[in-house]
This record gives structure tokens, sequence and C-alpha cells, in this order.
């Protein structure tokens, strides 16, 4: 171990020997951050004079919606090639990541991987597929077919983009105990689990923001945030995988929204705009 990996090494260990309640504290802390966030978000807006909204113009909004997911793009992908970089055998990230899945191995209590091993499924596939076909049905009948279209690209569009890039990657998996959770197969780097939460949640957060009252957008953050954080976590806990594949999955999928949620904005106010 050479000294400059030395502090990754032993600062991975420290972290799962305390990662149940790291996890706990972290989780705290994204949620109440999410509802603060929207309160916050949702003031400023009222404190804004009415006219000077109205009048701002119409495509100064939509480049800003825009910019913002290609910067949000840009920013990940820098950070997923980053991650890639540092692993394999005998580097830093690789070995960062199997101390840590080893320390959480030693120290997790056995009920607690229990219920992460429930937990995990809100990530599978056909949980997603199912989530996906009732919210599209739900969109569908109450008339908000743009939306409708923007959700199913969207969980479609991972489904399609995170294969792709595990083949491009093809990190093999860790061991795993497959008593705490469905053996899995095939590679490991980007986690599926991590990027589908990451797209399914977080534009279900979107869709609930243009169809619910404004008073239920603080608890949908507080959900989307909680289940994106415990089902990426879930992962790494019942080691299906290491920590940098959760850590690419939520970052590939944070692109993909960026990229669904400008899209669908550009299309809201082009709609808008249209007389």
């Amino acid at each position: 171990m050479s000294d400059e990996t030395a502090p990754l090494i032993g600062f991975a260990q420290h972290l799962g020997q305390h990662a149940l309640a790291a996890f706990l504290v972290g989780l705290l802390v994204a949620v109440m951050a999410a509802g603060l966030a929207v309160v916050l978000l949702r003031w400023r807006g009222a404190r804004r004079d009415p006219v000077e909204v109205d009048s701002a113009p119409t495509f100064a909004r939509l480049l800003a919606s825009l910019a913002t997911g290609f910067a949000l793009i840009l920013g990940t992908a820098s950070l997923f090639a980053a991650i890639a970089d540092r692993l394999g055998p005998g580097r830093t990230m690789g070995l960062a990541d199997q101390a840590l899945a080893d320390a959480i191995a030693q120290h997790t209590p056995a009920a607690a991987l229990r219920a992460f091993g429930l937990l995990t499924h809100f990530g599978d596939p056909l949980v997603l597929a199912v989530l996906g076909a009732v919210v599209a049905l739900w969109l569908w009948r109450k008339r908000e077919r743009l939306l409708a279209l923007g959700w199913l690209v969207a969980l479609s569009g991972n489904a399609v983009l995170n294969p792709l890039l595990k083949l491009v990657f093809a990190r093999a998996r860790p061991v795993h105990d497959p008593a705490l959770a469905q053996a899995a197969t095939g590679f490991s780097f980007p986690s599926g689990h991590s990027s589908g939460a990451m797209v399914a949640y977080g534009m279900l957060f979107y869709v609930l923001l243009r169809v619910l009252p404004a008073r239920w957008h603080p608890a949908a953050a507080m959900l989307a945030v909680a289940l994106i954080v415990t089902t990426a976590c879930s992962r790494v806990f019942l080691r299906v995988h290491f920590a940098s594949d959760v850590a690419a999955g939520l970052l590939s999928g944070l692109s993909w929204l960026a990229v669904c949620v400008a899209s669908l904005e550009f299309a809201r106010q082009q709609r808008r705009a249209t007389p």
C-alpha cells in the first residue's frame, strides 16, 4: 500500500465500522435539506413581484433550464470519468471499495442487513416498471400527455443507458451473501439500482411538482430523496455493489434526469408561448 493510498484506505475502514450510523445521519440530513430547500424556494417565489415574473422573456427561461442541465451533465460526466480512472486491481478506488465492503460486513448488525435486503427492492427493475406504468396511466387520465411521455422516456432511456455503461467498463461484482439479497449477475459498474432510483424517484418528484398543490411539494421532495438515498446505500450494505459503483450510478442517473427535466421544461415553456 503506497503512502498516497493509505489515508483513503484508513478512511474507508473507519467509515465501514460506523456505516449504519453514518447512513442514518446522512439520510436525515439529506431528507431535511430537501424539504427545507423546497420551502425556501416557495418562499422566495412568493416574495417576487408577479408582474416581474410574468414579464420575463420565455426564451431566457428556456435557455437557463437547458444551461443548468448541460452544466450538470458536464459535471457528473467529469466525476464519472474520475471514478472510472481509479478502478481496477491495485488502484486507489478499488482498494478503498474493498476495505469499505469488508468493514461493513464485520460491523453491521444482521437485522440492519435484513432491513436493507427489503429496502433495496425499491430499485428493482420490476418495481420501477410497475411504477412507470402506473404513473404513466395516471398522467394520461389527467390529460398530462407531455408529462406522461417525458416520464416514460426518462425511465426507458435509463433502462437502456445503464446496461450499455456496464458493458463499457465490465467490472466484476463484489462477493456477496445471496441470503441477504437476490444473487446479482452481470457487471457491477455503474449500479443499475442507484441510477434507476435517481431517475425514477427524481422524475416522480418533478412530475408531482407539476400536478400536486404546492403544500405537498416539500413532502414529495423528502420522500424522493429518502427513496434514492436508501436504495443506493442498500446496495453497498448488501455488498452487491462497491461504493464507487453506487456513486457512478447516481451520477449517470442524475445526468439523464437533468436532460429529461430540461427537455420537458423547454417543451412546456414552448407550449405556453404558442398563441
